[in-house]
């Protein structure tokens, strides 16, 4: 059973979410809060496998609740913002505070039910196109490089591997890589996978980040060569 925590300061909104993740078999909505405060007390007390965070709350907001959270060591729950705001500042600060997935609240039920299922197997949920923001946020803040990187910066990925980390550098979605390696979707799931263990990564924006900062990715899409 997959736990949820529901933290909104609108009780409307809460009591959607919650007929809706409700009435899904193997989901159950087991606390709620109005403010980040409660929030942060109550991912403590209940240990959630998600916890579905409002960003604008009186007082402690959702980023900040998010940020607390994350930072606990003992901490174990995932984040997934909720907002109805498709803004790029709460999209950065929400991925820097730690949050795993980032939705709008004008996203349709199955939208919902999705997400949360998503980050309860451990995986983030953004889609291709927030991706390539990151890509272009963090590109536009980071040096060119001028040579590719030596494959020594990257000892334990597979050849595969490597070409898997590439195309997730340039915000493809699992079915965009498995067209451009002639697989199927699953086996992608299971390199991207192995990635982010051997990066030690949390997820694939994470993923993303790392390789910009070992440069192994570069502005304009290079991707280092497969031997």
């Amino acid at each position: 059973m997959t736990t949820v925590l529901l933290v909104d300061d609108q009780e409307l909104v809460r009591a959607g979410f919650r007929i809706i993740l409700n009435s899904e078999p193997g989901i159950e909505v087991v606390g709620e809060a109005s403010n980040g405060t409660d929030g942060i007390r109550l991912a403590l007390e209940l240990e959630p496998d998600v916890i579905c965070m409002d960003v604008q709350m009186p007082g402690t907001d959702g980023l900040a609740a998010t940020r607390a959270i994350v930072a606990d060591p003992a901490n174990t729950s995932r984040v997934l913002i909720l907002t109805t705001f498709d803004r790029d500042d709460y999209l950065f600060e929400a991925l820097s505070a730690g949050a795993s997935g980032f939705l709008l609240k004008t996203a349709s039920p199955e939208n919902l039910v999705e997400a949360v299922q998503v980050l309860a197997r451990g995986d983030a949920l953004l889609s291709p196109s927030v991706t390539r923001r990151v890509i272009e946020r963090f590109g536009a803040t980071t040096s060119p490089v001028a040579t590719l990187p030596d494959r020594a910066v990257l000892p334990d990925l597979t050849d595969r591997e490597t070409e898997v980390l590439a195309l997730i550098a340039q915000g493809k979605s699992n079915a965009e890589i498995a067209i451009a390696l002639y697989v199927g979707e699953a086996t992608v799931k299971t390199h991207v996978s192995n990635v982010l263990t051997k990066l030690g990564v949390r997820d694939r924006i994470q993923a993303v980040v790392y390789a910009y900062e070992h440069g192994f990715a570069v502005r304009g899409g290079t991707t280092p060569p497969s031997g």
